[in-house]
């Protein structure tokens, strides 16, 4: 070998050197790519699973129950013919051994898999085995048992395939991890997304949820004065016929409905008019309710009193 050759076949080792390094440095730095990916989607995993954990403690949602695990004494033992009836695909049948209790003798267990169970063969009468003698083929000598045909069959091995023509089946190939891991953090996104629309949706109330808390308690608290305002109509008009005397209704009028609506829309705002998920309580505007509910039954009652001077 020149001195050409073998500076040439040096720099040749020295760029596959340099080559190798590098692409021991690009795989190192893709697995530590992949470490830190794999570490960001699990600490988003476990907060995702500890904001979801908040939201079904605040709507009352426990968590569902483990499924228990299958007893070991559980299920029926395996009857007979258990080892011959299924079979995972490439699995081969064992061959029938000989009925229990009959005293066949048995193969010593260094002997081939399949002459266990098979009688002993005899000899040639010289006090001599049978030897190579009891292979199968030679005439006049019957080495192994003879099986059923339907036992034959099943003693066979087989190869399952999709084709069914006996082909082994293709392994799948290996996914790409770096595949799996922006399919997953696609995943992890869509997942946050439905998590803040579920905030959102949880942090509106049940009663008007597209209402201001202003405008919600206004209507709130208007509604119970209306209602009390129905109820001072039928004082009134039991007051016409003698039921109840004048001193009864002016104090329902002036201080008992006013007050059993100011109270009603007091609880139905803390009901059904707070958020599931709400730091503190929300305001129920108390002035503003008192004041409309007080106003509201006296107003119901001069408004009866001057539709009824009208019609007279």
């Amino acid at each position: 070998m020149s001195f050409e050759e073998y500076a040439a076949l040096a720099r040749q080792l020295s760029a596959q050197h340099r080559a190798g390094e590098q692409h021991a440095a690009a795989d190192s730095a893709r697995r530590r790519d992949l470490h830190a990916a794999v570490d960001y989607l699990q600490q988003r995993l476990n907060a995702q699973g500890q904001r979801l954990d908040q939201l079904g403690r605040a709507i009352g949602v426990d968590q569902p129950p483990a499924a228990p695990a299958p007893s070991a004494g559980h299920g029926a033992g395996p009857g007979p013919g258990a080892g011959q009836g299924t079979r995972t695909p490439g699995e081969t049948a064992a061959w029938p051994g000989p009925p229990s209790g009959v005293g066949a003798p048995t193969a010593p267990s260094s002997g081939p898999p399949f002459a266990a169970g098979a009688p002993t063969v005899p000899g040639t009468g010289d006090g001599d085995s049978a030897g190579a003698a009891g292979a199968p083929g030679r005439a006049g000598v019957g080495a192994y048992p003879q099986l059923p045909a339907g036992e034959a069959r099943l003693a066979l091995p087989t190869a399952v395939s999709p084709v069914g023509g006996g082909v082994p089946a293709q392994r799948v190939a290996t996914a790409d991890p770096a595949v799996e891991l922006e399919m997953a953090r696609r995943m992890a996104d869509e997942a946050d997304r439905h998590g803040q629309q579920a905030e959102l949706l949880a942090q509106r109330p049940a009663l008007l949820p597209t209402w201001s808390p202003l405008a919600r308690a206004v209507a709130v608290y208007a509604g119970c004065g209306a209602a009390a305002g129905v109820l001072v109509l039928m004082l009134v008009l039991a007051s016409g016929v003698g039921l109840v005397d004048g001193f009864t209704l002016g104090a329902w009028i002036c201080a008992g409905l006013p007050a059993v609506a100011f109270f009603g829309g007091y609880l139905v705002l803390g009901r059904w008019g707070r958020p599931a998920m709400v730091a503190g309580t929300p305001p129920r505007y108390l002035p503003l309710g008192f004041l409309i509910c007080f106003l509201v039954v006296p107003m119901a009652y001069c408004a009866y009193l001057l539709m009824v001077r009208g019609l007279r």
